[in-house]
């Protein structure tokens, strides 16, 4: 329940920060308003810190590690879910071909960069979150997997 919360919580806020970012609120593949990539990455995040910090080293090679394993490990899953989704879709939601040290159209050095800063973010705000996390009720985590397979199922009847 633990992962699953963040993972609602974050493609929530991913949502909402591409919808302000971009002024269109078309963010994402599915019809609600969650971008499951933001969620995905953040579990993808909070599972790297946990193997990083099995390691016996300091804390900042632990950031440091952290940074480029979550940056070039969330560059390769955006690239894969670019592709899967103009290839299921038919269509693509971003195109990084512009960007100086760009990686084909759906990667780019400068996002790994960000995905990286973002990954020390979410790990440094990870306490206060977890306290929010432990206070959601299992009924509410369940609603919540419910509405997001509907989403699924209506995404595919809809778009496809």
């Amino acid at each position: 329940m633990h992962y699953l919360n963040y993972f609602f919580i974050f493609s929530i806020i991913g949502h909402i920060i591409e919808s302000i970012i971009y002024y269109n609120g078309d963010s994402g593949i599915l019809l609600g308003w969650w971008t499951p990539i933001y969620g995905i990455g953040v579990v993808i995040i909070l599972l790297i810190d946990k193997l990083v910090n099995k390691i016996k080293t300091n804390n900042f090679i632990k950031i440091i590690l952290l940074f480029i394993i979550s940056a070039i490990l969330l560059s390769i899953i955006e690239a894969i879910g670019g592709y899967l989704i103009e290839w299921i879709f038919g269509y693509s939601f971003w195109d990084y071909s512009s960007y100086k040290f760009n990686i084909g159209k759906y990667a780019a050095l400068e996002m790994g960069i960000i995905w990286g800063l973002s990954s020390i973010i979410v790990i440094i705000i990870k306490p206060f979150l977890d306290k929010i996390i432990s206070k959601i009720p299992k009924y509410f985590t369940y609603i919540l997997i419910i509405i997001f397979i509907l989403d699924l199922f209506f995404t595919i009847i809809v778009k496809h």
